[in-house]
């Protein structure tokens, strides 16, 4: 745990006590902060209490008695509209935070040398951040990792200034950290999401901006516009910013020349690293978190050999492409996290020829946005409430049957790829929740890996992912 003690004293008032709720109101207990904690759910406040939490209604808390309100990120801040705890503490002139906040803060004054790399996007932030943190530590260095991803921030190894901290950001986290100062902020990408809660893209850019503009050196994908205009802002401002490309040869920053790893720096190119034979970094959009990684990791003081070594190692995330068997010329991946089109996208544009299983409960827009990859498809099977809007987008663009389940799917796929003659891939990327036939995307992907091992002669793959 990472005590909070700038609060040491202090009376703090917390919304919000769920899991990082709940570490963020034990550290700063253990600071020496006097917290007063609330939630909409009694289950909620009764585990608080069982812990030891002192608990009351917010509504009719003495504001002005506070030096913070810590604010879990969950619990909306300005849309659709401020939650009523927001509107008290706004009111009593309380600054509102959250965990992030209290890390940056006892790291600037207990660590500040403590190398923190921060990232942040739409896409790719939770493979990113195992990425760089697996990179780290496969070189030896004391490595903590968490923040939306993983453990909670707090409940990291207490601050130290030769403890290196890779933080997983989502928007709503770095909304709540005025302050945040990492020694490498990474952005990798920004698409429209959580609007819901942001109200604007231009909102919710300027929220995710917030983090590489707060830090030593940003680390910007350039791919989409809206991030190119904040690396050519940053750097008019002065700050050291470094671009990173999947796709475009760049003059100055790193990008992916096929499986290569480039570095441009004054007119002149170098190969950094490569991706080539690592089936955990398979895809353009793995070639933009690697990139990043390596950027990061260079900042912090690792060389390239470390560096290499560790994408080299790198088991990848679990129901993210994850490899999970082989049989003969037959790959098995699970890719249950994909539970829409655009999640989707990335696995089916890695592999030339695809066993597709995919289903479940349908989102809006279906597989429409995936017509582009059909050519890819040898043939889908299809489960859930999905599979017959499903079936009626595929029509005679792709063979197609309604397996009904996960097992059956797998079954059927696994002996359809093996008559087929061809090195290819059987796939689960869903493209759906799983909520019809599944609690949730990781017990999917967990009866995925079942299934798969139950077939006979098939070599499971662990650890290393190649």
């Amino acid at each position: 745990m990472i005590p909070a003690r700038e609060f040491d004293g202090k009376r703090v008032a917390l919304f919000g006590l769920g899991g990082s709720g709940m570490a963020t109101a034990q550290a700063l207990i253990a600071g020496g902060a006097s917290v007063l904690a609330w939630d909409d759910n009694p289950e909620s406040v009764a585990k608080a209490n069982a812990a030891g939490i002192a608990t009351g209604d917010l509504r009719a808390a003495d504001w002005a008695s506070y030096s913070a309100f810590v604010l879990s990120p969950g619990v909306p801040l300005t849309h659709p509209k401020p939650h009523w705890s927001v509107d008290l503490a706004r009111a009593a002139g309380v600054e509102i935070i959250g965990d992030i906040e209290l890390f940056a803060r006892e790291r600037a004054a207990h660590a500040p040398k403590a190398p923190f790399i921060a990232i942040t996007g739409t896409n790719g932030k939770s493979t990113t951040t195992a990425l760089t943190a697996h990179i780290l530590a496969s070189a030896g260095r004391d490595t903590q990792m968490g923040g939306n991803i993983g453990r909670a921030v707090m409940t990291l190894d207490p601050l130290r200034d030769d403890r290196f901290y890779v933080v997983e950001c989502s928007s709503y986290q770095i909304d709540l950290s005025p302050s945040i100062n990492p020694t490498a902020g990474i952005l990798l990408n920004l698409t429209p999401d959580h609007l819901d809660r942001h109200g604007t893209m231009q909102h919710y850019a300027a929220i995710k901006e917030r983090l590489v503009a707060g830090s030593d050196v940003a680390i910007v994908g350039v791919d989409d516009s809206y991030c190119a205009q904040i690396a050519d802002r940053l750097e008019r401002a002065g700050k050291e910013v470094v671009r990173i490309s999947k796709r475009l040869p760049l003059t100055d920053g790193l990008f992916a020349d096929g499986t290569d790893l480039m570095e441009a720096r004054d007119g002149r190119y170098e190969r950094i690293g490569f991706l080539e034979g690592i089936g955990s970094l398979r895809g353009q959009h793995n070639a933009q978190n690697a990139l990043a990684a390596v950027a990061a990791c260079l900042k912090v003081g690792l060389d390239l050999g470390e560096i290499q070594a560790g994408l080299e190692s790198f088991p990848g995330l679990a129901h993210r492409m994850e490899q999970v068997g082989r049989k003969g010329r037959i790959l098995f991946v699970n890719d249950s996290k994909a539970t829409n089109a655009d999640a989707a996208a990335p696995a089916l544009s890695s592999f030339p020829r695809i066993y597709w299983i995919a289903g479940g409960l349908p989102k809006e827009g279906g597989i429409e946005p995936l017509r582009s990859f059909f050519p890819r498809i040898a043939k889908a099977y299809l489960i859930g409430e999905a599979a017959p809007a499903f079936a009626a987008t595929l029509g005679e663009a792709v063979p197609f049957e309604i397996s009904g389940t996960l097992a059956a799917a797998v079954e059927h796929a696994a002996q359809d790829a093996s008559e087929d003659g061809a090195e290819a891939v059987v796939l689960l990327s869903p493209a759906c929740a799983s909520f019809d036939q599944f609690r949730n995307f990781e017990v999917r992907g967990e009866a995925f890996r079942q299934a798969v091992a139950a077939i006979p002669g098939m070599e499971p793959i662990r650890g290393d992912r190649r």
